[in-house]
Formats: structure tokens, C-alpha cells, sequence
């Protein structure tokens, strides 16, 4: 089944200027659908709608397909619905591809998870649906003012007042997912016809991105729900902690004296996340692609493995080293930031990056760090590692 998501993406935004590029959390706030997007099990292209170049290009850098909107559809006015339909007209002119669900993902919802999307594209296939969204439980009493100037219950009989348990469900909508068949929103155009069904998101997770304050509220909702996240990616046995050093110990930088010696700026903090994570059974070793002497300084100082000048073998040196160790693959975390990285990355049990890391490697991490190199960010994954697992001995 051709499943499609479609992210909806104006460059304008009266109330939060270039909203959707918003930093959240280490992130452009339209990266975060992209995400739940990408990890979903059944989504297998994704397109970003816009009309503003920015836009585009982050798009790209986070594995989804931009297509131009034109100007007459990217208002104020112009409705969720038409930006769906354009992207579909583009591509069966182009392409001749028509999908057979349609996910329309809001991407001033950064919370959704992929299982939220995934939840509602089942619900929509098992119960033999024409539309589906996803809603939260609710159970507040909603009032109106009425022409005489009093207050009029819309959802209750203000003489009676049942209990919560008492009432009949209700629920709201998120705002978050819509799932429709593809033939049925081109005739209907619109994203509620035909039979509907409610897929249900904790409330926890529903929280959209129309004013500043929201973006304070959500950046400390999604740095928790990010670790929590997070520490579920990590391998179920965890072995060994695999480290490159310039870009992840070091901010990527070399600073070269009149004598042609080279010195390196690393952070005091991943020493002390790293001293953390040596009292437990987790064995830590570094591997770079150069010989630095100033690898070998501070890995000796950290007192842990380190080896070098490994040129295009880093890959054969992990196995070699795993193998040694009896560790399997499967079992390590390896955090990299560059081409050099790529094979390990591929390889282990969980490939970590830090936010800097180069466009063409973050496409096969399962997780990418809020932290730069050499800022952190060895620190931040320690700490993951040790809150999942405190007694990891």
C-alpha cells in the first residue's frame, strides 16, 4: 500500500514569525513531523508543502521531499485541504504516483509520535473507514455567552452536572494526525467525508504551536518525552560505548601553532559523563580515522581505550575489537559525525550523532543529540545511557 504524508509548511506567520523553523528542543519545529513521519511502519514517502525556500532546504537536510506551493494557496486564507490537493495534482502530473492513503501531518504538533500516526492509519484500515483523526479524552464543561448576555452550556445542561465517570465520552480534536483514502479526498475535498472514525493520543502528547508561550510549553515537554524517547532506542543489552573523537569529543576544530603542533578544544563535562558511565560494566573505547597525539592525551587522562590512524578500516577495527571482546554488533552504541562514520553507523546496535554532524549521516542514526561536538553531547548520551539503565553493573 502507497501510504504519502503530506506536512503543510508556509513560510508566513503573523503571531510567530518563520514559525515552523523555530528552534525546539535542538530542532526546527517541522523536523519533528518529519521525524514521527519517517519512524512510522507504514508511511513510505514524505512531502513538505511550502513556499518558502528556508523551508525547503530543511526539509531535505531531515529526509523529506519538498514540493513549491504557489503563492495563490500560501495566504492567510488559504485552507489545509488545497495545499493536500496541489501536492497531489504535482504528483500524478510528474510522476504518474497517486498514494492510496494520504497522511496529513500538522507540523505546529510537535509531540505526535510515530506511534500516534501509526495508531491512526490502523484505525482507519481495521475499521473499514473513509477518514480518520486523531482526538483526546474530554471531559471539561464548555459554556457560550447567549444575546442577553448570560452564560449557556454548549455540551452540558448547567442544571445538571453530572460526574466525569457519569457522562458520555468525549473527545477532542488534536489537530495532529488525519489519515483519508486518496480517491475520496480528491472527489470530496475535504478531510471529513465518508465514515470517520476517532483514533485516541494520551494527553500528554497534544499540545499545537500557536503563540510564544506554547513554544516555552513544549520545549520542556519535548526534551522529557525526547529522553524517554530516546533511552527506548538504546540496545536491550548494552555492552560498549564506541566513540569517534574530532567532531564528537572535540567541536570538529584543530588549533595549529606557528610550530605546525596541534591543540584541540574537548569538553570538561563528557570527561565527567564518561567517569559516570566507567563504573559500570560498559566498556568505552575511542576510535579515530587520524593519529593525534592529543587523542592519545586525553584518552589516556580519561583512562579508557583509544585507537588511531585507523584511515578506512574504522569498521573492521570495531569488529576486530568487538570480536575481542566477545561483544556482539548488536550490542554497541557508536556515536560519529561524518562519512568516516558511516559503516559503523550502519552496523551497531544503536548509531548516535550529535546535532552538528554531517546532513549525510544523520539519515542513519536512531538518535540525533540535541548537543553539538564536543559540547556535550558525549556527556547527554552517558547520561541516556545511565537513566535507563542506573544499575548497568
Amino acid at each position: 500500500m502507497k501510504i504519502l504524508a503530506i506536512i503543510p509548511a508556509r513560510g508566513g506567520s503573523k503571531v510567530i514569525p518563520h514559525k515552523n523553523l523555530k528552534m525546539l528542543a535542538g530542532f526546527p519545529l517541522l523536523a519533528w513531523s518529519i521525524r514521527a513521519a519517517q519512524q512510522s511502519q507504514y508511511i513510505n514517502r514524505i512531502v513538505v508543502s511550502t513556499d518558502d525556500k528556508a523551508i525547503a532546504d530543511v526539509s531535505r537536510q531531515f529526509g523529506a521531499e519538498p514540493i513549491e506551493r504557489p503563492a495563490s494557496i500560501s495566504d492567510d486564507h488559504a485552507s489545509s485541504e488545497s495545499a493536500l490537493l496541489h501536492v497531489l495534482e504535482n504528483l500524478k502530473e510528474s510522476e504518474n504516483y497517486q498514494p492510496d492513503l494520504i497522511v496529513f501531518l500538522q507540523c505546529t504538533s510537535p509531540l505526535t509520535l510515530a506511534e500516534d500516526v501509526d495508531h491512526c492509519i490502523q484505525k482507519l484500515i481495521e475499521d473499514q473507514a473513509d477518514t480518520a483523526t486523531t482526538v483526546t479524552s474530554f471531559h471539561y464543561f464548555v459554556w457560550k455567552n447567549t444575546a442577553s448576555g448570560g452564560g449557556e452550556g454548549i455540551n452540558h445542561d448547567k442544571a445538571f452536572r453530572p460526574r466525569r465517570q457519569d457522562r458520555e465520552p468525549q473527545y477532542l480534536e488534536t489537530g495532529a494526525v488525519y489519515v483519508m483514502r486518496t480517491d475520496g479526498f480528491i472527489k470530496h475535498k475535504h478531510r471529513f467525508f465518508g465514515k470517520t472514525v476517532l483514533s485516541e493520543m494520551p494527553a500528554e502528547r497534544v499540545h499545537e504551536i500557536d503563540d510564544p508561550v506554547d513554544l516555552i510549553i513544549a520545549e520542556t515537554r519535548l526534551r522529557e518525552l525526547s529522553r524517554s524517547e530516546q533511552s527506548k532506542l538504546l540496545p536491550k543489552s548494552l555492552k560498549a560505548l564506541v566513540l569517534d573523537f574530532d567532531g564528537v569529543m572535540t567541536d570538529n576544530k584543530v588549533y595549529v601553532s606557528e610550530s605546525g603542533q596541534e591543540s584541540v578544544r574537548c569538553d570538561r563535562g563528557d570527561g565527567m559523563g564518561i567517569s559516570w558511565l566507567k563504573r559500570t560494566d560498559c566498556q568505552i573505547v575511542v576510535m579515530s580515522t587520524e593519529a593525534n597525539p592529543v587523542v592519545s592525551a586525553r584518552c589516556k587522562k580519561l583512562a579508557i581505550e583509544c585507537y588511531q590512524n585507523l584511515g578506512h578500516s574504522k569498521y573492521e577495527a570495531l569488529q576486530t575489537w568487538c570480536s575481542n571482546k566477545k561483544i556482539h554488533l548488536e550490542e554497541v552504541v557508536y556515536m560519529g559525525n561524518d562519512l568516516n562514520d558511516l559503516e559503523c553507523l550502519k552496523n551497531v546496535g544503536c548509531a548516535v550523532v550529535p546535532s552538528d554532524a554531517q546532513d549525510d549521516v544523520k539519515p542513519y542514526a536512531k538518535i540525533i543529540l540535541e548537543n553539538k561536538g564536543g559540547e556535550g553531547a558525549v556527556r547527554a548520551l552517558c547520561e541516556l545511557i545511565l537513566n535507563r539503565e542506573p544499575n548497568l553493573t
